[in-house]
Protein backbone atom coordinates (compact mmCIF):
# COMPACT_ATOMS: atom_id res chain seq x y z
CA UNK A 1 0.00 0.00 0.00
CA UNK A 2 0.88 3.85 -0.82
CA UNK A 3 -0.47 6.64 0.85
CA UNK A 4 -0.30 10.09 0.55
CA UNK A 5 -1.65 12.95 1.83
CA UNK A 6 -3.46 15.77 0.07
CA UNK A 7 -5.43 19.08 2.05
CA UNK A 8 -9.09 19.35 0.52
CA UNK A 9 -10.18 22.47 -0.82
CA UNK A 10 -12.56 24.41 1.47
CA UNK A 11 -14.42 27.54 1.83
CA UNK A 12 -12.93 30.57 3.32
CA UNK A 13 -13.22 30.23 7.25
CA UNK A 14 -13.83 26.44 6.99
CA UNK A 15 -11.53 23.84 9.29
CA UNK A 16 -8.75 22.56 7.35
CA UNK A 17 -9.08 18.32 6.48
CA UNK A 18 -6.57 16.28 5.50
CA UNK A 19 -7.47 13.00 3.31
CA UNK A 20 -5.25 9.99 2.32
CA UNK A 21 -5.22 8.41 -0.64
CA UNK A 22 -4.81 4.63 -0.39
CA UNK A 23 -3.57 1.85 -2.65
CA UNK A 24 -5.46 -1.33 -1.83
CA UNK A 25 -3.82 -3.38 -4.30
CA UNK A 26 -3.17 -4.60 -6.73
CA UNK A 27 -0.91 -7.06 -5.24
CA UNK A 28 -2.81 -6.53 -1.42
CA UNK A 29 -3.20 -10.42 -0.67
CA UNK A 30 -6.86 -8.57 0.58
CA UNK A 31 -7.71 -8.38 -2.84
CA UNK A 32 -8.30 -12.08 -3.70
CA UNK A 33 -7.23 -11.14 -6.97
CA UNK A 34 -5.00 -8.47 -9.35
CA UNK A 35 -6.58 -5.30 -9.51
CA UNK A 36 -6.49 -2.37 -7.28
CA UNK A 37 -8.79 -0.03 -5.54
CA UNK A 38 -7.59 3.82 -5.41
CA UNK A 39 -9.49 4.79 -2.17
CA UNK A 40 -9.46 8.22 -0.28
CA UNK A 41 -9.74 8.20 2.87
CA UNK A 42 -11.14 11.20 5.46
CA UNK A 43 -9.59 8.71 8.44
CA UNK A 44 -10.51 5.61 8.14
CA UNK A 45 -13.73 6.22 6.50
CA UNK A 46 -14.08 6.52 2.52
CA UNK A 47 -14.81 9.67 0.75
CA UNK A 48 -14.51 8.09 -2.61
CA UNK A 49 -12.96 5.20 -4.70
CA UNK A 50 -11.11 4.39 -8.07
CA UNK A 51 -11.67 1.00 -9.67
CA UNK A 52 -7.87 0.19 -11.90
CA UNK A 53 -8.35 -3.37 -14.06
CA UNK A 54 -5.79 -4.66 -16.46
CA UNK A 55 -3.44 -6.02 -14.51
CA UNK A 56 -3.61 -9.53 -16.12
CA UNK A 57 -4.85 -8.59 -19.28
CA UNK A 58 -5.31 -11.72 -21.57
CA UNK A 59 -6.96 -10.76 -24.34
CA UNK A 60 -8.47 -13.98 -24.68
CA UNK A 61 -11.95 -12.36 -26.54
CA UNK A 62 -9.26 -11.28 -29.77
CA UNK A 63 -7.64 -14.44 -28.87
CA UNK A 64 -10.54 -16.81 -29.86
CA UNK A 65 -11.00 -15.04 -33.21
CA UNK A 66 -7.72 -17.04 -33.81
CA UNK A 67 -8.83 -20.61 -32.44
CA UNK A 68 -10.78 -22.88 -33.40
CA UNK A 69 -13.89 -23.93 -31.13
CA UNK A 70 -11.75 -26.83 -29.10
CA UNK A 71 -9.01 -24.55 -28.81
CA UNK A 72 -11.47 -21.94 -26.85
CA UNK A 73 -12.55 -23.69 -24.06
CA UNK A 74 -9.40 -23.68 -22.30
CA UNK A 75 -9.44 -19.97 -22.12
CA UNK A 76 -13.20 -19.80 -20.50
CA UNK A 77 -11.33 -21.71 -17.49
CA UNK A 78 -9.22 -18.43 -16.74
CA UNK A 79 -12.42 -16.31 -16.52
CA UNK A 80 -14.40 -17.81 -12.85
CA UNK A 81 -11.24 -20.45 -11.79
CA UNK A 82 -12.95 -20.58 -8.87
CA UNK A 83 -16.00 -22.71 -10.72
CA UNK A 84 -14.52 -23.31 -14.30
CA UNK A 85 -16.56 -26.36 -15.54
CA UNK A 86 -19.57 -24.01 -15.68
CA UNK A 87 -17.78 -22.22 -18.26
CA UNK A 88 -16.61 -25.04 -19.97
CA UNK A 89 -20.35 -26.52 -19.94
CA UNK A 90 -21.70 -22.99 -20.79
CA UNK A 91 -19.10 -22.63 -23.71
CA UNK A 92 -20.05 -26.25 -25.33
CA UNK A 93 -23.72 -25.82 -25.44
CA UNK A 94 -22.99 -22.13 -27.21
CA UNK A 95 -21.06 -24.27 -29.60
CA UNK A 96 -23.85 -27.15 -29.52
CA UNK A 97 -26.55 -24.14 -30.18
CA UNK A 98 -24.63 -23.06 -33.47
CA UNK A 99 -23.76 -26.49 -35.14
CA UNK A 100 -28.01 -27.70 -34.20
CA UNK A 101 -26.54 -30.56 -31.79
CA UNK A 102 -28.92 -31.93 -29.21
CA UNK A 103 -27.72 -33.57 -26.31
CA UNK A 104 -28.88 -36.68 -25.01
CA UNK A 105 -30.88 -36.63 -21.39
CA UNK A 106 -27.70 -38.53 -19.70
CA UNK A 107 -25.58 -36.36 -20.97
CA UNK A 108 -27.59 -33.34 -19.39
CA UNK A 109 -27.84 -34.87 -16.03
CA UNK A 110 -24.32 -35.82 -15.71
CA UNK A 111 -23.49 -31.91 -16.78
CA UNK A 112 -26.18 -30.74 -14.38
CA UNK A 113 -24.17 -32.61 -11.33
CA UNK A 114 -20.69 -30.46 -12.32
CA UNK A 115 -22.38 -27.60 -12.34
CA UNK A 116 -24.03 -27.79 -9.23
CA UNK A 117 -20.70 -29.25 -7.57
CA UNK A 118 -18.57 -26.50 -9.60
CA UNK A 119 -21.35 -23.78 -8.29
CA UNK A 120 -21.18 -25.35 -4.53
CA UNK A 121 -17.09 -25.13 -4.59
CA UNK A 122 -17.41 -21.61 -5.59
CA UNK A 123 -19.93 -20.53 -3.09
CA UNK A 124 -17.48 -22.59 -0.42
CA UNK A 125 -14.68 -20.09 -1.62
CA UNK A 126 -16.84 -16.88 -1.43
CA UNK A 127 -18.42 -17.42 1.93
CA UNK A 128 -15.45 -18.85 3.88
CA UNK A 129 -13.30 -16.20 2.64
CA UNK A 130 -16.00 -13.49 4.07
CA UNK A 131 -15.29 -15.47 7.37
CA UNK A 132 -11.73 -14.98 6.85
CA UNK A 133 -11.96 -11.04 6.76
CA UNK A 134 -14.34 -10.94 9.61
CA UNK A 135 -11.47 -12.92 11.47
CA UNK A 136 -12.68 -16.31 11.61
CA UNK A 137 -10.57 -18.69 10.19
CA UNK A 138 -12.10 -22.03 11.30
CA UNK A 139 -14.99 -22.01 8.75
CA UNK A 140 -12.64 -21.33 5.68
CA UNK A 141 -10.41 -24.37 6.85
CA UNK A 142 -13.15 -26.78 7.75
CA UNK A 143 -15.30 -26.44 4.61
CA UNK A 144 -12.23 -26.08 2.19
CA UNK A 145 -11.42 -30.01 2.27
CA UNK A 146 -14.85 -30.80 0.83
CA UNK A 147 -14.30 -28.25 -2.32
CA UNK A 148 -10.76 -31.15 -2.21
CA UNK A 149 -13.25 -33.44 -2.27
CA UNK A 150 -15.27 -32.10 -5.42
CA UNK A 151 -11.93 -31.53 -6.85
CA UNK A 152 -10.96 -35.27 -6.41
CA UNK A 153 -14.40 -36.10 -8.50
CA UNK A 154 -13.63 -33.93 -11.39
CA UNK A 155 -9.91 -35.55 -11.43
CA UNK A 156 -12.02 -38.88 -12.11
CA UNK A 157 -13.95 -37.61 -15.23
CA UNK A 158 -11.15 -35.38 -16.92
CA UNK A 159 -7.86 -35.41 -15.11
CA UNK A 160 -7.86 -32.37 -13.91
CA UNK A 161 -8.57 -29.74 -11.25
CA UNK A 162 -8.26 -26.22 -11.16
CA UNK A 163 -9.02 -25.42 -14.70
CA UNK A 164 -10.37 -28.16 -15.76
CA UNK A 165 -11.50 -28.02 -19.56
CA UNK A 166 -14.01 -31.05 -18.97
CA UNK A 167 -16.03 -32.04 -21.54
CA UNK A 168 -16.55 -32.22 -25.08
CA UNK A 169 -19.32 -30.40 -27.57
CA UNK A 170 -22.00 -32.75 -27.45
CA UNK A 171 -21.07 -34.46 -24.06
CA UNK A 172 -17.92 -35.61 -21.96
CA UNK A 173 -14.70 -37.18 -23.27
CA UNK A 174 -16.05 -40.49 -21.58
CA UNK A 175 -18.22 -42.47 -18.87
CA UNK A 176 -18.30 -41.29 -15.86
CA UNK A 177 -16.56 -43.92 -13.86
CA UNK A 178 -17.68 -46.43 -10.89
CA UNK A 179 -15.23 -43.90 -8.32
CA UNK A 180 -16.19 -40.97 -9.23
CA UNK A 181 -20.01 -42.02 -8.50
CA UNK A 182 -18.68 -43.18 -4.70
CA UNK A 183 -16.53 -40.43 -4.34
CA UNK A 184 -20.51 -37.93 -5.20
CA UNK A 185 -22.00 -40.64 -3.24
CA UNK A 186 -19.44 -39.40 0.06
CA UNK A 187 -20.09 -36.13 -0.93
CA UNK A 188 -23.98 -36.06 -0.66
CA UNK A 189 -23.73 -37.96 2.46
CA UNK A 190 -21.34 -36.03 4.82
CA UNK A 191 -21.63 -32.45 3.34
CA UNK A 192 -24.73 -31.31 4.43
CA UNK A 193 -23.89 -32.18 8.21
CA UNK A 194 -20.93 -29.51 7.27
CA UNK A 195 -22.85 -27.11 5.60
CA UNK A 196 -25.07 -26.66 8.53
CA UNK A 197 -22.07 -26.43 11.01
CA UNK A 198 -20.38 -23.83 8.79
CA UNK A 199 -23.89 -22.10 9.10
CA UNK A 200 -24.29 -22.46 12.95
CA UNK A 201 -20.85 -20.91 13.13
CA UNK A 202 -21.84 -17.76 11.67
CA UNK A 203 -25.42 -17.27 10.74
CA UNK A 204 -26.34 -15.81 14.40
CA UNK A 205 -22.97 -14.88 14.90
CA UNK A 206 -23.21 -11.64 16.68
CA UNK A 207 -19.39 -10.30 15.45
CA UNK A 208 -19.96 -11.75 11.83
CA UNK A 209 -23.34 -10.12 11.85
CA UNK A 210 -22.22 -6.31 12.81
CA UNK A 211 -19.46 -6.93 10.69
CA UNK A 212 -22.04 -7.69 7.53
CA UNK A 213 -25.22 -6.30 8.14
CA UNK A 214 -25.69 -2.89 6.40
CA UNK A 215 -22.44 -3.46 4.78
CA UNK A 216 -22.37 -2.42 0.90
CA UNK A 217 -25.94 -2.66 0.40
CA UNK A 218 -27.66 -1.98 -2.77
CA UNK A 219 -31.10 -1.46 -3.70
CA UNK A 220 -32.78 -3.91 -6.28
CA UNK A 221 -33.46 -1.16 -8.65
CA UNK A 222 -29.68 0.23 -8.57
CA UNK A 223 -28.91 -3.66 -8.98
CA UNK A 224 -30.61 -3.95 -11.94
CA UNK A 225 -29.47 -0.56 -14.00
CA UNK A 226 -25.96 -2.16 -13.03
CA UNK A 227 -26.59 -5.27 -15.03
CA UNK A 228 -25.86 -7.21 -11.89
CA UNK A 229 -27.24 -10.76 -11.88
CA UNK A 230 -27.12 -13.95 -9.77
CA UNK A 231 -26.61 -13.67 -6.28
CA UNK A 232 -25.67 -10.21 -5.55
CA UNK A 233 -29.14 -9.60 -7.86
CA UNK A 234 -30.96 -11.95 -5.45
CA UNK A 235 -29.39 -11.00 -2.49
CA UNK A 236 -31.06 -7.33 -3.13
CA UNK A 237 -34.67 -8.74 -3.80
CA UNK A 238 -34.96 -9.74 -7.32
CA UNK A 239 -35.67 -13.47 -8.26
CA UNK A 240 -33.60 -13.75 -11.15
CA UNK A 241 -31.98 -17.09 -12.21
CA UNK A 242 -31.31 -18.27 -15.86
CA UNK A 243 -31.53 -21.50 -14.67
CA UNK A 244 -35.24 -21.24 -14.70
CA UNK A 245 -35.98 -17.90 -16.55
CA UNK A 246 -34.21 -19.27 -19.57
CA UNK A 247 -33.92 -23.40 -19.02
CA UNK A 248 -31.01 -25.00 -20.28
CA UNK A 249 -29.33 -28.27 -20.29
CA UNK A 250 -32.61 -29.89 -18.84
CA UNK A 251 -32.95 -28.13 -15.97
CA UNK A 252 -36.63 -27.66 -16.41
CA UNK A 253 -36.59 -31.44 -15.29
CA UNK A 254 -35.42 -30.36 -12.02
CA UNK A 255 -37.42 -28.82 -8.87
CA UNK A 256 -35.63 -26.30 -6.55
CA UNK A 257 -35.94 -22.88 -4.92
CA UNK A 258 -34.17 -19.91 -5.67
CA UNK A 259 -32.88 -18.31 -2.49
CA UNK A 260 -33.78 -14.24 -2.45
CA UNK A 261 -32.61 -12.02 0.10
CA UNK A 262 -34.07 -8.09 0.84
CA UNK A 263 -31.50 -5.56 1.49
CA UNK A 264 -28.60 -6.40 -1.14
CA UNK A 265 -26.08 -5.98 2.06
CA UNK A 266 -22.84 -8.18 2.90
CA UNK A 267 -24.89 -10.40 4.68
CA UNK A 268 -27.59 -11.02 2.72
CA UNK A 269 -25.47 -12.13 -0.11
CA UNK A 270 -23.67 -14.69 2.15
CA UNK A 271 -26.73 -15.62 3.27
CA UNK A 272 -28.27 -16.74 -0.67
CA UNK A 273 -24.80 -18.17 -1.39
CA UNK A 274 -25.16 -20.54 1.68
CA UNK A 275 -29.42 -21.04 0.94
CA UNK A 276 -27.91 -22.07 -2.79
CA UNK A 277 -25.52 -24.32 -1.76
CA UNK A 278 -28.96 -26.24 0.06
CA UNK A 279 -30.77 -26.16 -3.33
CA UNK A 280 -27.50 -27.36 -5.37
CA UNK A 281 -27.44 -30.16 -3.19
CA UNK A 282 -30.98 -31.14 -3.65
CA UNK A 283 -30.64 -30.33 -7.69
CA UNK A 284 -27.67 -33.13 -7.44
CA UNK A 285 -29.03 -35.80 -6.11
CA UNK A 286 -32.28 -35.14 -8.19
CA UNK A 287 -30.06 -35.69 -11.24
CA UNK A 288 -27.97 -38.91 -9.41
CA UNK A 289 -31.25 -40.51 -9.06
CA UNK A 290 -32.30 -39.61 -12.91
CA UNK A 291 -28.57 -40.55 -13.53
CA UNK A 292 -29.09 -44.20 -12.21
CA UNK A 293 -32.50 -45.01 -13.83
CA UNK A 294 -30.72 -45.31 -17.03
CA UNK A 295 -30.12 -48.95 -17.70
CA UNK A 296 -28.46 -51.16 -20.46
CA UNK A 297 -27.50 -49.25 -23.69
CA UNK A 298 -28.58 -45.78 -22.05
CA UNK A 299 -26.16 -46.39 -19.47
CA UNK A 300 -23.31 -46.14 -21.40
CA UNK A 301 -24.51 -43.07 -23.23
CA UNK A 302 -22.39 -39.77 -22.50
CA UNK A 303 -21.71 -37.54 -25.76
CA UNK A 304 -24.13 -37.04 -28.88
CA UNK A 305 -23.38 -38.10 -32.39
CA UNK A 306 -21.56 -35.88 -33.79
CA UNK A 307 -18.23 -37.03 -35.41
CA UNK A 308 -17.28 -34.14 -37.04
CA UNK A 309 -16.77 -32.05 -34.24
CA UNK A 310 -16.80 -35.05 -31.16
CA UNK A 311 -13.55 -36.10 -30.51
CA UNK A 312 -12.63 -40.08 -31.25
CA UNK A 313 -11.25 -41.64 -28.25
CA UNK A 314 -8.16 -42.14 -27.24
CA UNK A 315 -7.72 -45.68 -27.41
CA UNK A 316 -8.99 -45.88 -31.31
CA UNK A 317 -6.23 -42.48 -31.88
CA UNK A 318 -3.51 -44.61 -31.06
CA UNK A 319 -4.34 -47.64 -33.18
CA UNK A 320 -6.65 -46.49 -36.25
CA UNK A 321 -5.63 -44.21 -38.99
CA UNK A 322 -9.14 -43.08 -39.14
CA UNK A 323 -9.67 -41.91 -35.68
CA UNK A 324 -5.99 -40.05 -35.95
CA UNK A 325 -7.20 -38.21 -38.99
CA UNK A 326 -10.13 -37.14 -37.12
CA UNK A 327 -8.87 -35.96 -33.47
CA UNK A 328 -6.08 -34.13 -35.66
CA UNK A 329 -9.19 -32.33 -38.13
CA UNK A 330 -11.12 -31.11 -34.76
CA UNK A 331 -8.30 -30.25 -32.70
CA UNK A 332 -7.10 -28.08 -35.05
CA UNK A 333 -10.49 -26.68 -36.64
CA UNK A 334 -10.06 -28.23 -39.70
CA UNK A 335 -13.90 -28.04 -40.09
CA UNK A 336 -15.49 -25.16 -40.95
CA UNK A 337 -18.43 -24.19 -38.87
CA UNK A 338 -21.59 -22.99 -40.33
CA UNK A 339 -22.25 -19.16 -40.66
CA UNK A 340 -24.23 -17.84 -37.85
CA UNK A 341 -24.86 -15.41 -34.76
CA UNK A 342 -25.68 -17.31 -31.33
CA UNK A 343 -25.96 -15.83 -27.77
CA UNK A 344 -26.12 -18.39 -24.79
CA UNK A 345 -25.59 -18.01 -21.50
CA UNK A 346 -25.75 -20.20 -18.17
CA UNK A 347 -25.92 -19.32 -14.38
CA UNK A 348 -22.06 -19.07 -13.31
CA UNK A 349 -21.21 -19.16 -9.73
CA UNK A 350 -21.58 -16.00 -10.16
CA UNK A 351 -24.40 -14.68 -12.40
CA UNK A 352 -25.53 -14.85 -15.95
CA UNK A 353 -22.50 -16.08 -18.07
CA UNK A 354 -23.09 -15.48 -21.39
CA UNK A 355 -21.10 -16.45 -24.58
CA UNK A 356 -21.97 -14.41 -27.69
CA UNK A 357 -20.45 -15.72 -30.93
CA UNK A 358 -20.84 -15.01 -34.88
CA UNK A 359 -19.52 -17.35 -37.07
CA UNK A 360 -19.02 -16.23 -40.69
CA UNK A 361 -18.75 -19.63 -41.76
CA UNK A 362 -14.88 -20.45 -40.99
CA UNK A 363 -12.72 -22.02 -38.95
CA UNK A 364 -12.72 -19.57 -35.90
CA UNK A 365 -15.13 -17.41 -34.52
CA UNK A 366 -15.57 -13.90 -36.57
CA UNK A 367 -16.58 -12.41 -33.64
CA UNK A 368 -16.66 -13.40 -29.78
CA UNK A 369 -17.96 -11.94 -26.45
CA UNK A 370 -17.92 -13.35 -22.93
CA UNK A 371 -20.45 -11.67 -20.57
CA UNK A 372 -18.75 -12.00 -17.30
CA UNK A 373 -20.15 -11.26 -14.44
CA UNK A 374 -17.50 -9.86 -12.27
CA UNK A 375 -16.96 -6.98 -14.58
CA UNK A 376 -19.88 -6.20 -14.34
CA UNK A 377 -20.37 -6.13 -10.28
CA UNK A 378 -17.09 -4.18 -9.92
CA UNK A 379 -18.83 -0.96 -11.70
CA UNK A 380 -20.81 -1.01 -8.35
CA UNK A 381 -17.82 -1.14 -5.59
CA UNK A 382 -17.34 2.39 -5.49
CA UNK A 383 -20.84 3.02 -4.66
CA UNK A 384 -21.24 -0.12 -2.19
CA UNK A 385 -18.44 1.40 -0.16
CA UNK A 386 -18.60 5.25 0.06
CA UNK A 387 -18.83 6.44 3.11
CA UNK A 388 -18.31 3.23 4.84
CA UNK A 389 -15.19 2.08 6.77
CA UNK A 390 -11.30 1.01 5.34
CA UNK A 391 -12.57 -2.46 7.18
CA UNK A 392 -15.60 -2.50 5.23
CA UNK A 393 -14.43 -2.36 1.41
CA UNK A 394 -12.79 -6.10 2.70
CA UNK A 395 -15.90 -7.45 3.32
CA UNK A 396 -17.62 -5.84 0.63
CA UNK A 397 -15.19 -7.07 -1.87
CA UNK A 398 -15.39 -10.33 -0.49
CA UNK A 399 -19.28 -11.21 -0.70
CA UNK A 400 -19.20 -9.78 -4.21
CA UNK A 401 -16.86 -12.33 -5.02
CA UNK A 402 -14.84 -10.31 -7.11
CA UNK A 403 -13.02 -12.95 -9.33
CA UNK A 404 -9.87 -11.07 -11.44
CA UNK A 405 -10.04 -13.51 -13.90
CA UNK A 406 -13.32 -11.99 -14.81
CA UNK A 407 -12.78 -8.50 -15.13
CA UNK A 408 -9.60 -9.01 -17.31
CA UNK A 409 -10.51 -9.68 -21.15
Amino acid sequence: MVTTEKHATLPEGSIETKTTTLNLGPTHPATHGVFQNILELDGERIVSAEQTIGYIHRAFEKIAERRPLYQITPLTDRLNYCSSPINNMGWHMTCEKLLGIQTPKRVDYLRIIIMELARIADHIVCNGVIGVDTGAFTGFLYVMQYRELIYEIWEEICGSRLTTNIGRIGGFERNFNNIAFTKLEKFLAEFPDVLTEFENLFVRSRIFMERTIGTGPISGERALNYGFTGPNLRAAGVDYDVRVQTPYCSYQDFEFEVPVGSTGDSYDRFLVRNGEMWQSLNIIRQAYQKVQAFKGEEAEVYHADVPEYYLPEKKDVYTKMEALIYHFKIVMGEIDMPPGEVYHSVEGGNGELGFYLISDGGRAPYRLHFRRPCFIYYQAYEELVKGGMLSDAIIVMSSLNLIAGEMDG
